[in-house]
């Protein structure tokens, strides 16, 4: 058996059954081995930044890591930044790099790089194999490393001749490693909180409090003290028809202080303090007030739902009934606005679909319009890299077959990764993209305005994607994806419907 051998037969041993491939030379002793062993699902990606993006998808909604296949230092550099995205939503990923024979690496040949220096920027966990007889050892050690609470990237460089080497070493699982519970006092004092009441105490809620379980908890815990509930950037959030719909802090900062303006006591149950994405001239860097007092009730990488199900004992919070949400919208009628588009994604949510939301500027009703559809799960790019919509719904689908996955798509980020599509067309993946077609980056020229500029010709083109336009119903069919263009709410919809009942990805290009 040689080091690659070693090394599928371990990940399929520890779990991992779905590897994202984007192979070079470096790995093809790797790349046969999977072809010889059966059971991993190889899915190929045409650019490191699908695989990345799409490992991160698949393992939110499955609950279980996937491994990525990169081409040495430079492959890894091209998959980095939904790498950011996914350390930032605390997603497990094994990545499995290829790197130069430990005997040639001295040589420094072409793709020689700091792999082990680019990995460490996204990875908790990095290590190089040394022979043949250790990878699997390695690969063992790896994922259990991606399993520690709350979730990690974990990468493995593996040089060639660590693969093609004889003496390969199949390793057993390592055990998981549960989660650190809460500390008592943590409950004690989140409890004592919340038992003195008044208005500006907050629970923020983060992690695996945002499933459907924590987020019971958490609206029994608001019913019994009259706390309000909001959600950080979570990697997945329960929600829909039955579910607490926490408040969503806002992206622009002075709506974010407005939202949080009232805030005297903020408790935190797998979420971070809030802070603003960037700095601006003479504004504040949090959206809570200065003075607002600040409990951990559960840090990120503690048990956050069992932490709320013994502060709503401690509290003897009774159970609660659903919450109120209102009525589902209707679908909207008309010109597309965003809150005729969001109404229409509201109304026709199926249950049990996954939404990938890169949105951007137009889905800001999308929050108001989404609450009572029916049960979802909603995922975004947690790390405010550009490019993790499309194929975070590419993983998602295949993570969780037979559930529809809605990516909600600006055109800007998703020339990203527009090679997302190809890989939906080749694995069949119930995709519906629907394509914001606004031709500009639109938050940018909202960024121009938050810090005062005053922008020109040269400026304005730079935010500009028209000239030539692009043409997403084309791209797409180039890709073997089936497109069709809308300009109307109606048309919207009636499009959106039909793809929902269908199989496999379809794109709605929205002339907005």
């Amino acid at each position: 058996m040689n080091g690659a051998e070693s090394l599928v037969h371990t990940l399929l041993a520890s779990g991992v059954d779905t590897c994202f491939t984007n192979p070079g030379t470096s790995e093809m002793h790797f790349v046969a081995a999977l072809d010889r062993i059966p059971g991993v699902h190889c899915v190929l990606g045409l650019f490191e930044g699908v695989v990345t993006g799409a490992a991160d998808g698949y393992a939110r909604v499955s609950g279980k890591p996937a491994a990525t296949l990169l081409h040495c230092g430079p492959g890894l550099a091209n998959g980095l930044a939904n790498l950011h995205n996914a350390r930032r939503a605390s997603t497990p990923i094994v990545n499995i790099v290829g790197d130069q024979a430990t005997y040639h690496r001295p040589n420094d040949p072409p793709l020689t790089a700091d792999t082990e220096g680019w990995a460490r920027g996204a990875s908790g966990w990095v290590r190089t194999a040394t022979d043949a007889a250790s990878v699997g050892a390695d690969a063992a050690a790896a994922v259990q490393a991606a399993m520690i609470a709350p979730g990690q990237i974990a990468t493995l460089i593996l040089p060639s001749d660590t693969s093609w080497n004889e003496g390969g070493v199949v390793a057993p699982p390592l055990p998981r490693l549960a989660a650190p519970l809460a500390a008592p006092n943590q409950v004690d004092e989140a409890a004592a909180i919340l038992r003195r009441g008044g208005d500006g105490v907050v629970l923020m809620l983060g992690g695996e409090a945002l499933g459907e379980a924590g987020l019971a908890l958490a609206h029994r815990i608001a019913v019994a003290t009259g706390c309000a509930l909001f959600a950080d950037a979570a990697p997945k959030i329960a929600r829909g028809r039955g579910r607490a719909a926490p408040q969503r802090v806002p992206y622009v900062v002075d709506a974010a202080v407005q939202a949080m303006a009232g805030t005297k006591r903020l408790i935190l149950c797998g979420a971070r303090k809030p802070v603003t994405f960037f700095a601006y001239p003479g504004k504040p860097t949090s959206a809570i007030p200065p003075d607002a007092e600040v409990q951990v009730l559960a840090r990120k990488d503690q048990d956050a739902v069992e932490a709320l199900a013994r502060l709503a004992d401690v509290l003897h919070a009774p159970d609660a009934p659903p919450p109120d949400l209102g009525e589902k919208p209707q679908p909207g009628r008309g010109p597309l606005t965003p809150e005729s588009f969001a109404a229409t994604v509201g109304a026709l949510i199926p249950e049990g679909a996954i939404i990938a939301d890169e949105s951007i500027t137009y889905g800001r009703g999308l929050g108001a319009y989404t609450r009572a559809s029916a049960p979802h799960d909603w995922l975004s790019p947690s790390g405010g890299a550009i490019g993790g919509g499309m194929p975070l719904a590419t993983g998602a689908a295949v993570g969780a077959p037979g559930r529809r996955v809605i990516n909600l798509q600006a055109d800007g980020s998703a020339m990203y990764t527009v090679q997302s599509l190809w890989t939906q067309a080749r694995e069949k993946l119930d995709v519906t993209t629907v394509l914001l077609s606004n031709r500009k980056y639109q938050i940018l020229l909202g960024e121009l305005a938050n810090v005062g500029a005053n922008p020109g010709r040269t400026a304005l083109e730079m935010m500009d994607l028209g000239n030539p336009d692009l043409n997403w119903t084309g791209m797409a069919q180039a890709m073997g994806v089936e497109a069709a263009r809308a300009d109307t709410a109606d048309g919207f919809g009636d499009l959106l419907a039909g793809s929902l009942g269908r199989k496999g990805p379809f794109l709605i290009e929205l002339l907005i």
